[in-house]
């Protein structure tokens, strides 16, 4: 059956209501300056649908509009008057805090393509929540390992003071074997640097690391770059995927970043997924996409094997993870987050497109520290 778009600020991709025997919700950003990351989760989650062949499945897109309230207002939404069975989408932590205890608590099962705050990973776990990228300081614990291993001693460290910055901070100082110089959180949304940027420079810092996701990196970067300061800069995947760095240029080739994901990972799931969305979407996929489309392709190994409507058994088909990852080999820890290898990667040029390439591995097999704190 032909898939039907259906959402409220679009639509959504899925067999008909009468048809459909799982419903998801998908609650992400398409607007403002954080819409490229929410629209790559989708497309990506969307291509593995598609490619599934399933017509079972109802997906329903909203978007949250990078806000709280919104996101709030939507779930409820979705789970009381359209009864989705799981909930995927948000990529911001403080929007995922804000919706996610309260959707496992009505027993929806939430899968989580981008957003992995400390406090759901720790205390705050679930049965029913599950994170399909990371937990959110495992990038930055991989950059503090790795600028460590390359000499570095004394790094400048900044992010925005929500969630997912606190968490990234904290992750970078738990592997960097050297010194803070500074440590700097800065406004969720913000696009002017000059007063960072007089803070590195008049720093003894020997490196800059930063988390500024969506149009907050691509300001930075830029702004960096036209200062004249050349302390070297590490990063998260985040602030060097591929949207944003087509947006910043050459002011970011050669910096080093960390991901669990590259496009160049030597993998026949992951081959496969980078040919075809391309030839789907017009454009090389970014972390976000691969994120989404393993993500979807978790809950369609699930539905292979239990009904949504039996809670035990498709957690049970969840926690095994059947499915090819395009990251290579894929499981859940206690906790249901990845315990997975963390590469660094260089940002290059490539027939004229900005992008990554692998150079070394950060973390392998790497697991979050807050899985001890969650009693499931």
């Amino acid at each position: 059956m032909k898939h039907l778009l259906l959402a409220t600020a679009a639509c959504a991709i899925g067999a008909t209501a009468a048809m459909a025997d799982v419903k998801v919700g998908m609650i992400t950003t398409l607007s403002g300056g954080g819409a490229g990351l929410g629209i790559d989760v989708r497309d990506g989650f969307m291509l593995a649908i598609e490619q599934s062949g399933r017509d079972d499945i109802e997906v329903v897109i909203e978007d949250d509009q990078r806000k709280p309230d919104i996101a709030v207002q939507l779930a409820d939404r979705m789970i009381q008057s359209e009864e989705v069975d799981v909930l995927t989408g948000i990529i911001w932590s403080n929007l995922a805090m804000a919706v996610v205890p309260s959707a496992t608590a009505q027993g929806k099962f939430y899968l989580s393509p981008n957003a992995g705050p400390s406090q759901l990973a720790g205390r705050g776990c679930h049965p029913n929540y599950f994170n399909v990228a990371w937990q959110n300081d495992n990038l930055h614990e991989a950059a503090g390992a790795y600028a460590s291993e390359v000499g570095y001693s004394n790094s400048f460290i900044l992010a925005p003071n929500y969630p997912a910055g606190q968490d990234a901070l904290t992750g970078y100082k738990r592997l960097f074997e050297g010194d803070i110089a500074q440590e700097t959180f800065t406004q969720l949304g913000q696009t002017d640097y000059a007063a960072e940027i007089a803070a590195i420079r008049a720093s003894d810092a020997d490196s800059v690391y930063f988390f500024l996701p969506g149009g907050m990196g691509i300001s930075f970067l830029k702004q960096y770059a036209d200062s004249g300061v050349d302390k070297p800069v590490i990063g998260p995947a985040f602030s060097f995927d591929q949207g944003i760095l087509q947006a910043v240029g050459d002011a970011a080739l050669g910096v080093t970043n960390t991901s669990q994901w590259s496009k160049d990972l030597d993998n026949a799931a992951n081959q496969a997924f980078v040919e075809s969305f391309v030839a789907e979407y017009d454009r090389l996929p970014s972390l976000y996409a691969s994120q989404g489309f393993d993500t979807a392709n978790l809950l369609i190994s699930a539905m292979e094997k239990a009904d949504v409507s039996d809670q035990d058994a498709f957690r049970a088909a969840l926690e095994e993870a059947d499915f090819d990852s395009v990251r290579g080999d894929f499981r859940f820890g206690s906790n249901h987050h990845p315990i997975q290898t963390i590469y660094a990667r260089e940002v290059i040029e490539e027939d004229g497109v900005y992008t990554n390439r692998i150079i070394g591995t950060a973390l392998e097999d790497h697991a979050d520290v807050y899985a001890a704190e969650c009693n499931m």
